[in-house]
C-alpha cells in the first residue's frame, strides 16, 4: 500500500489515556512559561492578598470580638488563608475566558489533544500558584504575630484542608470561565467572591445572624474549612451548637469532594459542547 493511500491515524481523545498526562504537561509548562513572561497579574493578586491581611489586623482589629479573649490575629489567619483561596475564583475564571476569547481554546480543539487535558493543565497551574499564595500568607501571618499551636501533623492537615478547598474552587472557576463571556461577567465573579467570604464564620459567628442567614453561613463550604483550620492551628474560633458546627471536620473534606463530583463534570461537558 502506497504511503498516500494509507489510512490516517486515528486520534484518541478519550481522557483518562497516557495522552491525557503528555497533554496535560505539555500545557501545564506552556501556564508557567506565561507567568515567567508577565508575572504583573500575580504579583498583584500576591500584594492584594497581603494588603487584605495588614488592613484586618491593623486597621479593623479593635472593632471585632475574639472568642474567648484569645489572640485576634490567631483568630484572623485562618480566615484569610480561606478568603485568599477563593479570591482565586476570579482568577481562574479570567484565565480561561481570555483563552477563549483570544482564539486559545479554538487551537487546542482543533488539535488532537485530550479534551479534558487543558483544564487538568489550568487546575495544575492554578494549584500550584495557590502553593505560592498560602506560602506568602503563612509567613506574613508568622511576621504578625499569628501562630500555630496543634503540632506539625495537625499545621499539615490544615494546609491539606486548605488547599483541597482551593482544589475544589479551581472546577468553580474553570465551570464559571467556560460559560461567562465578556468582561461584564468576569467582573460579576469578582464581585461575587467577597459576599461568598464574608457570608461564613471567617469574622462573624453565625449565631449573631439571623437565623435563616446563620445557617446559610454555618452550612457555607468555607465555613466548614475556617471551623476546621481553626481547630487544628490550635487557634480561637467561634464554637456553635449546630450540626454543622459540630462536624467541620468532615464537612471540610466532603463539601470539597462534592464540589469536584458536581463541577469537574460539568467543565468537561461545556468544553466537549465547545467542540461540538
Amino acid at each position: 500500500m502506497s504511503a498516500t493511500s494509507m489510512p490516517a491515524p486515528a486520534v484518541d481523545l478519550t481522557p483518562g489515556r497516557p495522552a491525557l498526562l503528555t497533554d496535560s504537561g505539555t500545557l501545564i509548562w506552556r501556564g508557567l512559561a506565561r507567568w515567567r513572561r508577565d508575572p504583573g497579574p500575580l504579583i498583584a493578586s500576591l500584594g492584594f492578598n497581603i494588603l487584605i491581611v495588614l488592613m484586618f489586623a491593623y486597621l479593623f482589629g479593635g472593632a471585632l470580638q475574639v472568642p474567648g479573649g484569645g489572640s485576634y490575629r490567631e483568630f484572623l489567619m485562618p480566615g484569610m488563608y480561606v478568603m485568599t483561596m477563593v479570591f482565586g475564583i476570579s482568577l481562574t475564571t479570567i484565565a480561561v475566558a481570555d483563552d477563549l476569547e483570544r482564539g486559545v481554546t479554538d487551537r487546542l480543539r482543533s488539535m488532537p489533544v485530550s479534551p479534558l487535558a487543558p483544564l487538568v493543565a489550568r487546575a495544575v497551574a492554578d494549584m500550584l500558584f495557590a502553593l505560592v499564595t498560602l506560602a506568602v500568607l503563612l509567613v506574613t501571618g508568622l511576621a504578625i504575630g499569628w501562630r500555630a499551636h496543634g503540632g506539625a501533623g495537625a499545621t499539615l492537615a490544615a494546609v491539606g484542608l486548605i488547599l483541597l478547598l482551593r482544589f475544589a474552587l479551581i472546577w468553580v472557576g474553570i465551570f464559571l470561565g467556560l460559560v461567562t463571556r465578556g468582561q461584564t461577567a468576569v467582573v460579576a465573579v469578582q464581585t461575587l467572591e467577597f459576599p461568598l467570604g464574608f457570608l461564613s464564620n471567617a469574622f462573624v459567628a453565625p449565631s449573631t445572624m439571623p437565623a435563616w442567614l446563620g445557617a446559610v453561613a454555618a452550612w457555607n463550604p468555607l465555613s466548614a474549612t475556617v471551623g476546621a483550620t481553626r481547630e487544628l492551628f490550635g487557634n480561637p474560633g467561634w464554637g456553635g451548637d449546630s450540626w454543622a458546627a459540630q462536624h467541620y471536620p468532615w464537612l471540610a473534606v466532603l463539601w470539597p469532594i462534592a464540589l469536584v463530583a458536581v463541577f469537574l463534570p460539568l467543565s468537561l461537558a461545556r468544553y466537549r459542547r465547545l467542540a461540538a
